[in-house]
């Protein structure tokens, strides 16, 4: 766990209760739920680690001198030998022996990424980067919209959560891992990233063009109602969300309404600390807010909430959650509808139920690894097909384009 450090107390209100010391967690994100500890062994070199008892590598080494002997390019027309052992196209085999094996595991959140691939992961975890502004994964073996994130070219070019990427620029997407997408996605500002794109209710794909730009994550949002219902919204969960949200707590409390929406849709998930640390101000110390479940390769490990538990039973609240909802922002719905601190309205979330775990390869790259299930507080599994919210809400593009928002309007009226 992260550490943490107190703040001063401040003001009461109606919704807290007298004790009012805030702390402040850390997390940052990208589809990634669990901060990486980083257990392999970075600086090792590959003859320094004994090969795997009863696996004969000898096909591979086979294969390797084919290559080195006979392969020749087909897209160079030369006569002259094309040299084949330099060392960065061995370093690139050696790379492509990796994806090769994350991807015999059919695991659509296990994957390779090599030095380009693993500075963008880097710079993504940071909150800012150049692109177009959406999370994206392998569901059902498609590469599917996580979310869009709100205010980037990807939605404002119309992108919706759960569209299916079919071609990124003509190129067929199928067997195409996240890493590998994620490059042929990104790109320097300015430039067109052309999408290839099927949505649930049309009778063909469109293709639906972005301009790239530098993406500054939205994280946390406030806005207070006309009507007395105060809104946080959360975009994303990376390295700076828990003070955001503590931030936003504090404008909550001296706004001195009792309404809260937590706004998390679109909001496509971030590290597991993240959940925890915002989850521990609606919940007294020791309350699971979820366990970590590694199917015997190692002990469950069970997350509590800190209990920092500033709010008493006035405080009304509702959680927005769409199918844009995924990972962290799943586990923080779960808990707080378990311990009936609110009720989820809107869609199904996106429905990933899973832990990943980064681990060092290089001190260059890294191998994304799928470890764990997620377990709800009830302990069951956050389901694969998603959570369904209490009160099923939509929303239509017709609704967006004039400014209306159906969900919001659907959560502020259980406050009546």
């Amino acid at each position: 766990m992260p550490e943490t450090r107190p703040h001063q107390p401040f003001w009461k209100s109606a919704a807290l209760t007298t004790a009012l010391v805030f702390i402040v967690g850390f997390t940052s994100g990208f589809l990634i739920e669990r901060q990486a500890v980083h257990r392999g062994a970075s600086n090792a070199l590959v003859g320094e680690i004994a090969p795997p008892a009863g696996v004969d590598l000898s096909p591979v080494w086979k294969a390797w001198n084919i290559i080195d002997t006979n392969f020749v390019p087909a897209a160079v027309a030369t006569s002259s030998p094309i040299a084949t052992t330099t060392a960065a196209r061995n370093q690139d085999r050696v790379w492509g022996l990796i994806q090769g094996m994350a991807g015999s595991l059919n695991d659509p959140y296990t994957f390779f990424l090599p030095p380009v691939e693993n500075t963008s992961f880097a710079q993504d975890m940071s909150g800012a980067f150049e692109g177009v502004g959406m999370e994206i994964a392998v569901k059902n073996e498609v590469l599917t919209v996580v979310s869009p994130l709100k205010g980037t070219p990807s939605e404002k070019a119309g992108i919706k959560a759960g569209d299916l990427i079919l071609k990124i620029d003509g190129a067929d997407t199928k067997g195409l891992d996240v890493g590998a997408a994620v490059k042929k996605i990104r790109g320097p500002k300015g430039t067109t990233v052309i999408l290839y794109v099927f949505r649930t209710g049309w009778k063909e794909p469109k293709e639906i063009s972005v301009v790239r730009d530098v993406i500054n994550v939205p994280i946390v949002n406030t806005k207070k109602r006309d009507d007395g219902i105060f809104v946080i919204s959360v975009a994303q969960f990376t390295s700076n969300s828990p003070d955001l949200f503590r931030n936003a707590l504090r404008e909550f409390v001296q706004s001195g309404n009792t309404k809260l929406i937590l706004d998390l849709r679109g909001n496509p998930g971030g590290y597991l600390e993240a959940a925890v640390d915002m989850a521990s101000w609606f919940l007294p110390s020791g309350r699971i807010v979820v366990t970590e479940d590694y199917a015997g390769h190692e002990n469950n490990v069970i997350h509590r909430s800190l209990g920092y538990d500033i709010f008493n039973k006035n405080l009304k609240m509702v959680i927005l959650v769409d199918k844009g909802s995924a990972s962290a922002s799943e586990i923080l719905a779960d808990a707080l509808r378990y311990w009936k601190i609110g009720k989820l309205v809107g869609t199904d979330t996106f429905g990933k139920g899973v832990v990943q775990e980064l681990f060092d390869i290089t001190p260059e790259t890294s191998l994304k690894v799928t470890v764990a299930r997620w377990l709800g507080p009830d302990g069951q599994q956050i389901p694969l097909t998603g959570l369904i919210p209490d009160v099923m809400a939509t929303t239509t593009d017709e609704a967006i384009k004039a400014g209306d928002d159906p969900q919001m309007e659907k959560a502020a009226e259980l406050f009546k």
